[in-house]
């Protein structure tokens, strides 16, 4: 008898170990993050499609660079995920000078790398993704500008800042600067960047342009050397251009959506390269088309989110992320309130476009801040604890967004 029982609390206590086991390893498999994939024209996230409502707010890491400004970058994740957004797009670059990233070619400066582990830390316990450039068109944060200087001022031959996309020189540089993001593991979470599912996507850069080839061509020609690039580097993440959506040469009747300009990238053609996961368009008609009134404005809007959304769909066959959009309080005649119809009218817009399907996934407004943030006001700038109603008007968007993503789940 007691032979039995020893045996039957023996048996018992092996099973309870097994069955702790599985327990254990169910609650890590669902606690551990995973990636966002591309299935398609389609985002997806645990095999369910993946909608989402976002923000810019690109000046994370140099906030953080200080150790006595980090909560403000806390604070704006904390809002944001209280408001349902869960993507964040913000910049991966800071080039030349003392206090920037890459003080110069290959050179980093460590405390500006730890305030960009602390982004991507801060965003991982908030639940919320990144979507992280790579460098700038501009010169702000150094940009193509700086990279064709630093070629300069080494005794490389240039011409002008658009040899960034042609010297080979620069090009190693930009190269450089992605094997070093890529594979730097995070002094928080330890965890190396391109293993990391916080991070949703690499951009290539930051709206890029091109003064001496309207075509698209020489853009398209440097995407396709570098979106392999940063594949054979990191597999496990999408990767998007960075493009705000004009039109270029490839195909000619799809430029008349553009507003009045293109600017030497090309919608189609550079988003076809293999290797892009997805593609972006920006808009801002009260700087493109300015002097026209808000009906005009919504108008060109509502034609450049369509255009887009059937091109992704049909020819690109990639999913379409709305990357930034916003209304700048600069603008004559603004009111709180005409800032909150726009972004009501775009998030509608929005909504009913990813209805079919799922191709249109999301859009990141341009930007959250801070209280306190006033040297990186822009116009376009959105502190959630003061603007009550244009919270509010995010809020719902967000809401929406994630009932449309259950629904489309269901379907599947």
């Amino acid at each position: 008898m007691t032979s039995i029982i020893r045996n039957l609390i023996s048996t018992y206590m092996i099973f309870h170990i097994i069955i702790s086991n599985l327990v254990c390893e169910a609650r890590l498999i669902r606690v551990t993050p995973s990636f966002v994939e591309r299935k398609g024209t389609e985002f997806v996230l645990n095999g369910s499609p993946f909608l989402f409502n976002g923000f810019n707010s690109y000046w994370m890491m140099n906030v953080a660079s200080d150790p006595n400004e980090r909560y403000k970058v806390s604070n704006v994740f904390r809002e944001a995920s209280a408001a349902g957004l869960t993507i964040c797009r913000t910049w991966a670059f800071s080039d030349g000078g003392n206090q920037s990233l890459q003080t110069s070619p290959g050179i980093y400066n460590e405390n500006i790398f730890q305030a960009l582990d602390f982004v991507i830390g801060e965003a991982k316990k908030n639940g919320v993704r990144l979507i992280l450039s790579l460098v700038n068109n501009y010169k702000d944060f150094g940009g193509r500008p700086q990279y064709v200087q630093w070629a300069n001022s080494s005794g490389v031959q240039v011409n002008n800042d658009d040899d960034f996309y042609t010297n080979p020189i620069i090009k190693g540089y930009y190269k450089n600067h992605v094997k070093s993001v890529l594979t730097r593991i995070n002094t928080i979470t330890k965890i190396t960047y391109k293993d990391e599912p916080t991070i949703m996507a690499w951009e290539l850069i930051n709206e890029p342009r091109c003064q001496v080839d309207y075509s698209g061509k020489t853009i398209n020609a440097w995407v396709e050397e570098m979106a392999p690039y940063v594949k054979s580097i990191d597999k496990k993440h999408l990767l998007e251009v960075g493009l705000e959506g004009f039109y270029g040469d490839s195909i000619s009747d799809r430029k008349q959506y553009n507003p009045g300009f293109q600017v030497g990238s090309d919608f189609v053609s550079n988003n076809l390269v293999k290797e892009i996961d997805f593609a972006t368009i920006h808009a801002y008609p009260d700087s493109w088309l300015t002097g026209q009134n808000d009906t005009v404005q919504m108008e060109f809007m509502q034609k450049w989110m369509t255009s887009h959304l059937e091109d992704s769909r049909t020819i690109l066959k990639k999913p379409l992320v709305f990357t930034e959009f916003g209304k700048s309080k600069n603008d004559l005649g603004y009111d709180i309130n005409s800032r909150d119809s726009f972004m009501n009218a775009v998030y509608s817009s929005i909504y009913g476009l990813a209805q079919n399907g799922g191709t249109f996934a999301g859009g990141l407004v341009w930007q959250l801040l801070d209280e306190g943030m006033d040297s990186y006001n822009d116009g376009y700038e959105i502190v959630l604890t003061q603007n009550s109603s244009t919270s509010y008007v995010i809020s719902q968007q967000s809401s929406k967004m994630i009932a449309l993503e259950h629904t489309l789940g269901n379907k599947h």
